[in-house]
């Protein structure tokens, strides 16, 4: 009886303001429905071109197609709207075909002038998602030069400057700078030249697996099933994305059955759920990485023999074992594994010998006394305090300074800190260039640049070499040249030049379902539910 009571007054909860969806009410979710929890803070509008992000993008990508989509498992970049494209000789326009059976949720048909539409419209009304094709030189006066409807199904993409076009194509595989909108059903819905901005904030006008049926910011997001999706109607008749951002109620609705998914889980919830039969956990890379990031305006620390000392006053090892267990795998190198030209590890390994030679090499016999910033979110403030630990063994006493992200990320962003350990370092598409210049990057050093976006000018680390290794890299259309210069920068930081930012754990993220529920993507970056099934 307590049992019973416990997951009604669970399903009271999960489902209130949901009348529509009282027949999930019940221990085990319906076969036709997915039930998932997650948090929804970042969620603020359902518009593509105004998200914020993954959560924003996990919820969009099964509303909007795009023209190509990214392999979940290899992140090879795969077909969706567009059946093929072509890549110009001179690498400065992209030619798509379109599939010819593919419909919006509204039933008009999914033509070029549509693609056109929605990547002029992003331009144009220049919000949240348009840095994407900003950072690649698009300007919202040249729209029409970049974005041509040959014919119905033939659309093409004019680069403004000369880029690697793989890399654009992987940035329209995301919900927001990706999607494809019904122009006709947009255009309906303008009031006063806001090209459906107030309108497409609460409604959808996709060609997905599903559409937008309602939502309440902070509370639920329901999809209803596009039966004409060309893809193939999906299982689930209904998906309801619920607002549980407490780890302890997820983990209660996933025991009691009232839960398919909760992607937002605590590592002691996720621990706990581990031990259950009936729940899969499933972790898988994602972007970016946990670092050590020194600042080079401490003169101590632009001394290339101090980072270097750096690199061998981290275990690793313990780290990842003991602390990022469903936050993290090792990883030392600045490009996420699923990059293409991704090198193994150098291999560092905690060596206090090796390090204090270095520190004495570089004038610090006796070590020094120095900071670590971090947010107090566990997995980081136990990750400084290990680090912390294993420099005191070289002499380097650090007081950790903790605070929220918008206190410690800001000091790094006013290039006011010491150490830090933090997490980032781009890597949503499977290019090294996402990484790079995320994290290594830096065109211009000066104070006054203000390049907060990129970490290595949050750093203070300037390399004129690497620089123009990467710029040379990403322009270069030989595929087997390319992946060289890549890995070279790889070697050059390895070897040669001693970079300000150390990661010691990749990204990983993590979901619990139940074990009936199959074909679950975990990664938000590329989740779709449109190939869930569930098992009896």
């Amino acid at each position: 009886m307590k049992k019973l009571l416990a997951t009604v007054a669970f399903s009271a909860v999960l489902l209130a303001g949901t009348a529509s969806f009282n027949s999930a009410a019940m221990a085990e979710t319906p076969k036709d429905q997915l039930i998932v929890a997650f948090n929804m803070n970042n969620v603020l509008t359902m518009d593509p071109a105004a998200i914020t992000g993954g959560e924003a993008v996990q919820i969009l990508n099964n509303v909007y197609d795009a023209l190509a989509q990214l392999d979940p498992e290899t992140r090879q970049l795969q077909p969706r709207i567009a059946e093929s494209w072509d890549i110009a000789p001179d690498n400065m326009s992209v030619t798509f075909h379109l599939r010819k059976d593919a419909k919006f949720a509204s039933g008009n048909p999914v033509t070029a002038d549509d693609v056109a539409f929605s990547f002029k419209r992003l331009l144009t009304l220049n919000l949240a998602q348009a840095s994407y094709l900003k950072s690649r030189g698009f300007k919202s006066e040249d729209v029409d030069k970049y974005f041509v409807a040959k014919d119905e199904h033939t659309f093409v993409l004019n680069l403004p400057k000369l880029d690697d076009p793989k890399l654009i194509i992987m940035i329209l595989t995301q919900a927001g700078p990706g999607s494809i909108l019904d122009s006709e059903l947009v255009k309906s819905h303008e009031k006063n030249g806001d090209m459906g901005k107030e309108w497409l904030a609460n409604n959808s006008a996709g060609s997905g697996a599903f559409s937008l049926t309602k939502w309440r910011a902070n509370e639920y997001v329901i999809l209803g099933r596009n039966d004409d999706f060309w893809g193939g109607a999906p299982e689930m008749k209904r998906v309801l994305m619920r607002h549980l951002p407490e780890s302890q109620t997820q983990r209660l609705g996933l025991e009691q059955g009232d839960l398919d998914i909760g992607f937002s889980l605590a590592a002691a919830d996720l621990k706990a759920l581990k031990e259950k039969s009936a729940l899969t956990i499933n972790s898988v890379p994602s972007v970016g990485f946990y670092y050590l990031a020194v600042s080079m305006k401490d003169e101590r620390f632009a001394k290339p023999k101090v980072r270097e000392a750096l690199r061998y006053l981290i275990d690793y090892k313990g780290i990842n074992e003991t602390i990022m267990s469903f936050f993290g795998v090792q990883r030392q190198r600045p490009i996420n594994s699923g990059a293409f030209s991704a090198m193994e590890d150098p291999g560092y390994t905690l060596d206090v010998a090796k390090a204090k030679s270095l520190l004495a090499d570089a004038g610090y016999p006796d070590g020094f006394d120095t900071t670590i910033r971090v947010i107090s979110t566990q997995q980081f403030l136990d990750s400084a305090t290990a680090i912390q630990s294993t420099l005191a063994q070289a002499g380097i006493n650090a007081e950790i300074i903790t605070g929220g992200g918008s206190q410690i990320y800001g000091a790094m962003r006013n290039r006011d800190f010491e150490l830090l350990v933090g997490r980032g370092g781009g890597g949503q598409f499977p290019h090294p260039d996402s990484n790079l210049r995320a994290l290594v990057y830096n065109p211009n050093n000066a104070d006054e640049a203000k390049l907060t976006n990129y970490q290595g000018w949050r750093t203070s680390f300037f390399s004129e070499e690497l620089n123009s290794i990467i710029e040379k890299a990403l322009v270069e259309p030989d595929q087997a040249k390319q992946t060289e210069l890549y890995k070279d920068v790889q070697i050059k930081m390895d070897k040669e030049i001693i970079p300000s930012i150390q990661p010691f754990s990749e990204r990983v993220v993590t979901a619990a379902y139940q074990a009936n529920v199959k074909n679950v993507i975990v990664d938000p970056w590329v989740c779709r539910f449109e190939n869930v099934t569930k098992t009896q």
